[in-house]
């Protein structure tokens, strides 16, 4: 499945960056995806073999209608439902969201600190990470008391560790091998 669900988002970014529309579709798109996770009469009609194709597309015009969804979303979404692959449309949408990151040179990064940051400490943070992965950094900022001190930065599959905690664990495993 996933090399589906990557196809098929690799195919709506080259649409929508070639016509300038990314940031339109992605929005689209997670409206769409969320009126389909919340509705299992939706999922149901969607995904079932056996509602014919017009009847389909007929209730995707009227959602990507109602959600003001454009050409590009409508007619993904006519191609997904014509293949039978609308049961993996949030899988599609977590892929196609990571590809469009990607594509457009920006990291998602997840700032966690023992305290609240203020704006310059988070312009800061931004500058440093986008000097450090050279992409734009989209941050996410969460609290931890825990960390006691400092900050633990993630920013893909690579992690900083700058928390009092983290230092105290350190000195206490190099104490402990003494």
């Amino acid at each position: 499945m996933k090399s589906a669900r990557l196809q098929y988002a690799n195919a709506l970014a080259d649409v929508a960056l070639a016509q300038g529309a990314a940031d339109a579709a992605l929005k689209q798109l997670v409206d769409f995806a969320a009126a389909f996770e919340v509705s299992s009469e939706l999922r149901n009609f969607l995904t079932s073999p056996g509602v014919p194709r017009e009847a389909k597309h007929g209730v995707i015009e009227k959602i990507a209608a109602r959600i003001g969804a454009g050409k590009i979303i409508r007619n993904f979404l006519f191609v997904i439902a014509d293949h039978r692959r609308t049961h993996i449309l949030p899988e599609i949408l977590t892929t196609f969201e990571d590809v469009i990151r990607q594509r457009q040179g920006v990291a998602e990064a997840e700032i966690s600190s023992a305290t609240e940051l203020t704006a310059s400490q988070k312009k800061k943070f931004s500058q440093t990470l986008e000097r450090l992965t050279g992409k734009k950094i989209q941050a996410k900022y969460s609290l931890d008391p825990s960390l006691m001190g400092g900050a633990v930065v993630r920013v893909g599959d690579t992690i900083y560790d700058g928390s009092v905690r983290n230092s105290l664990n350190e000195m206490r495993a190099r104490l402990a091998a003494e």
